[in-house]
Parts: structure tokens; C-alpha cells; sequence
């Protein structure tokens, strides 16, 4: 009840603003890091134990997963953070209707999994989407709490909960690989980290409301909920059709690289790029007024973000083959094609998930959707044709397609934004060029260095790549490094993008 209150207070002065900010983002990316790391050392000591063929069986079921919580009614929760008053009324009809979407879609997924089991022609599935239901009955204990915590720009709460959460999850899921569970450890951990975090949310965050099943008065919310579900669900096609089409024509082995292949190359999009838009989305609705501000952030945001994700994705690229073995194991070896050429889809990716946080915060959600609506025709057919030349053609659609995926975004977005495409070169070139750079110069190192073992081989170039990117990043980005330093101390000014 206090999150709402809040909400309602007086818009704060430009400086307190700023200073809300920077500490939503120091809480939320210091949490995520923390979280990664230790959820990182699990994941890949579980991904040495487990084989290709679990991830393969997983990915499947992540299919239904996926869409049944693209249907959990987030979008319409969303509706309270961008929202420029609330009431309780509100939170209180969007508590009862995520309670009926998502038992219901519960109850759907279990009376369902046997169809699921046989388009993919593997009857364990069954029993792993049923016991999968178990998280979409927490969905309204922590989407809830968690947006009306987004909502006063209050992630210190989120990242107690969060931190928890990933290290019941990060236990869990050794324990279970060692015992011998085998796939079921990817069902079994998530589930207890779901859990984990509904219950601390809803202690830490010292919020109730009663849920108000009666919708009436609501159009305002179902209409900007409405259009943000049609776009989240067309993303879900976008990037859930590689899977659906694959896993009829893959066997679980060669899914299983996949997949993996192609976790491993989101892993800056998937952990990190989320926990910063969570924190842009509600700053960005709150100066929704002031479109100069909102151009300076999002300018400015962009610009640091790729200059953290170049070397991470081109790195990745050269030093793909030590990478795979040292940390997933040698019986991944023939994912590491798919990773060198994914890597390069991936910057594209970055930018293009950038976009929506800032044109759903203006109540411009409908760019998100017909951006989605493009990914949603471009992607599959990308994915139906590259099929047929196995993993490696699935990988290319990915190279192929996110390029003309960003040249949609970016023409729609950035004349809401405020911003020019000249600007738009200024974020993302330099550090690109540093990034790129810095993958020659560890090419060329790695081709000089004698046969060794696979970490050895890893050890060496680690230091290369980094004392490479710090000097090209010094040459070509020197000015969007001191931003990113003068930003975290506070001193950054909005000024006319």
C-alpha cells in the first residue's frame, strides 16, 4: 500500500531524479552481476554433468513455458508503472486478474502437455509441463510487488529478493544434477527459485492488496495492457519459432547445441540488458514530460551499454573454441561454430531490445508492436529456410535477419525519441570499432600460440582481449568512457540531444 502512496507524491526535482536513478541502477546491474556470477558457476557446472539431449528435452518444454507466460498478464501490470497516477483500485483489479490468467493458464498447460509431448514426439515432456505449472502460480506474487516497486524506482527491495532467489536456484540445481535427476534438474531449480522470490517479495516488499476480480473501470489499463500483450506475444513468435521449428526436424542432441549454443551468446542480452530496461522503463515514464531528458538518457544509456556488450560479443567470436571447452565441456565441441556465428547476430539484438522500454514509457507502445509484428514474419521464414542446412543454417538466420530488424526499430523509434541517426552512430560506432579491433588482435595472438590445453589457451587471450579493448576503447570511445565515469558519480547533466 505504501508503493502506491508514493506514486502519487509530487513529481521530485531533476536532481533528485538523477540521483533515484543512478541508485535504481547501481542496485539493479550490481544485483544482476552478483546474481549472474553465482548462477553462471552453477549453470555450467550442471551443463559439464548434464548432456546435449536434457537442454534439448528442456528447450522444448521452454516452447509452452514461454508462451504461457507471455500470457501472465505482465503487460497489463506494466500499466501501473507507466501509468502518471494510480490508485489502489487499479493495482487491485490488475492483482485479480493476473490471479485468473495464471491459474488458469495453469490449469490449461497441465489438461495440454500431452498434445505438446506429441508435436515433438517425446512423451516425457508430459510430466515435465505439468510439473512446470508450479511456476505460473507464483507469477502474481512477484509481477505485482515488483512493479509497484519499479514503480517508486525501488530495486534495493527487488535485489534482496532477487540475490535470494538465484542462490536457492544456483543450489538447487547442482544438487539435483549430482543426484542424478538428470533433465529434471532444469525443471526442479527454477521452479524452487520462482518460489523463492514470490515469498521474499511479498515479506521484503511489505505490501498487500486485496485482489478486486470486477474490471469494470479498467479500459484505460486494457487498452495499453492490451497493446503491449500483442506486442510481447508477437516477440515470443519472433524468438521461440528457431525451437518450434527445429525441435520437428532436430533430434534432442542437435537441439541441445543449439540452444546452448545460442545461450551462451545471450547470456549479456538475457541477464543483463533486462535488469537495466527494468530500471529505464519506469524512469523513462516518469519524465515522459520532459522528451529532452528522455532523448539525453536514452543516448547516453546506449552508448555504455554497447560499450560493456562490443567485447563481450566479439570476443566471444575469438575465442569461441576455448571458451566452449574449458567451460561447457568437450562434449559441446560442435557448438562452437553456432557461437563464433551468433555473435555476430548479437549486437544487433542488444539494439534492437533497447527501443521498447522507451517508446512503451511515452505511450507509444504500438512501434514495439509492429516492430515485433516485422520479427515475427522475418524470423520464421529466416528459420524455416536455414533448417534444412542444420544448426549452423539456423544460426545464419539469425546474422541475416537482426540487421534488417534494427533498421525497422531504429526508423520508428528515434523520431519519438528525439534523436538523429547520426546520433544514434555516435553510441553505437565507436565502441564497435574498439570491439572489432581488440578481435583481430586476439585472432592474431591465438594463431601464434603453441598447442595447448583448451583453459591455458583461454587464460592467455582473456588478458590480450582486455588490455586490447581498454587501449582501442581509450582511442575511439574516450568520451563515452568518461561519461559512463562521470555518470556513476553523479555529475551528468541532461543537456539537448
Amino acid at each position: 500500500m505504501s508503493a502506491i502512496r508514493e506514486g502519487q507524491e509530487s513529481a521530485e526535482s531533476g536532481g533528485e531524479m538523477t540521483a533515484r536513478i543512478r541508485s535504481a541502477v547501481i542496485w539493479r546491474s550490481g544485483s544482476q552481476m552478483i546474481g549472474q556470477l553465482v548462477m553462471w558457476g552453477s549453470t555450467f557446472l550442471v551443463l559439464r554433468l548434464l548432456t546435449p539431449g536434457d537442454y534439448g528435452l528442456f528447450a522444448m518444454t521452454q516452447v509452452v513455458i514461454g508462451l504461457a507466460q507471455l500470457l501472465n498478464g505482465y503487460s497489463f501490470a506494466s500499466s501501473l508503472v507507466q501509468a502518471e497516477q494510480l490508485d489502489t483500485r487499479r493495482a487491485s483489479q490488475v492483482f485479480g486478474m493476473l490471479i485468473m490468467m495464471n491459474f488458469g493458464m495453469a490449469a490449461v498447460q497441465f489438461l495440454m502437455a500431452p498434445l505438446a509431448a506429441a508435436y515433438f514426439h517425446q512423451p516425457a515432456l508430459t510430466l515435465m509441463l505439468r510439473v512446470q505449472c508450479l511456476l505460473h502460480l507464483t507469477t502474481p506474487f512477484i509481477v505485482v510487488p515488483q512493479a509497484l516497486l519499479s514503480r517508486n524506482i525501488d530495486f534495493r527491495t527487488q535485489a534482496r529478493a532477487n540475490l535470494a532467489a538465484a542462490l536457492s536456484g544456483a543450489i538447487a540445481g547442482p544438487v539435483c544434477a549430482l543426484a542424478g535427476f538428470g533433465v529434471w534438474t532444469l525443471v526442479i531449480a527454477p521452479i524452487v527459485m520462482f518460489w523463492t522470490r514470490a515469498i521474499l517479495l511479498q515479506t521484503l516488499g511489505h505490501w498487500w492488496i486485496r485482489p478486486r476480480f470486477a474490471l469494470a473501470g479498467a479500459g484505460a489499463m486494457f487498452g495499453y495492457g492490451g497493446m503491449v500483450l500483442v506486442s510481447d506475444v508477437l516477440w515470443f513468435v519472433q524468438n521461440q519459432a528457431d525451437t518450434f521449428i527445429a525441435g520437428r526436424r532436430f533430434d534432442a542432441h542437435m537441439l541441445g547445441l543449439y540452444s546452448e549454443g545460442l545461450f551462451l551468446t545471450q547470456l549479456f542480452i538475457n541477464k543483463f540488458v533486462p535488469a537495466l530496461n527494468e530500471v529505464a522503463f519506469p524512469a523513462y515514464a516518469r519524465m515522459q514530460s520532459d522528451r529532452s531528458s528522455v532523448a539525453w538518457s536514452f543516448a547516453k544509456a546506449l552508448s555504455i551499454i554497447m560499450v560493456a556488450a562490443m567485447p563481450c560479443f566479439i570476443g566471444l567470436a575469438a575465442t569461441a573454441e576455448p571458451l566452449v571447452l574449458t567451460v561447457m565441456g568437450p562434449k559441446w565441441a560442435e557448438a562452437v561454430p553456432l557461437v563464433r556465428l551468433l555473435a555476430f547476430a548479437m549486437p544487433f539484438t542488444t539494439l534492437h531490445v533497447l527501443y521498447p522500454p522507451a517508446t512503451n514509457a511515452l505511450g507509444k507502445p504500438k512501434i514495439a508492436a509492429i516492430t515485433s509484428a516485422a520479427g515475427a514474419a522475418v524470423l520464421p521464414v529466416a528459420f524455416a529456410v536455414g533448417v534444412g542446412y542444420g544448426p549452423i543454417g539456423m544460426a545464419a538466420a539469425w546474422v541475416v535477419s537482426m540487421p534488417l530488424l534494427v533498421l525497422l526499430s531504429s526508423s520508428l523509434s528515434l523520431p519519438v525519441l528525439g534523436l538523429s541517426w547520426a546520433r544514434l552512430g555516435q553510441a553505437v560506432l565507436p565502441p564497435l570499432a574498439a570491439a572489432l579491433a581488440m578481435g583481430a588482435v586476439v585472432t592474431g595472438i591465438d594463431h601464434l600460440l603453441p598447442p595447448m590445453a583448451a583453459p591455458l589457451r583461454l587464460a592467455s587471450l582473456v588478458p590480450v582481449g582486455v588490455v586490447a579493448y581498454a587501449g582501442f576503447v581509450l582511442l575511439f570511445a574516450r568520451d563515452i568512457v568518461r561519461q559512463a565515469l562521470a555518470m556513476v558519480r553523479g555529475r551528468g547533466k541532461p543537456a539537448a540531444a
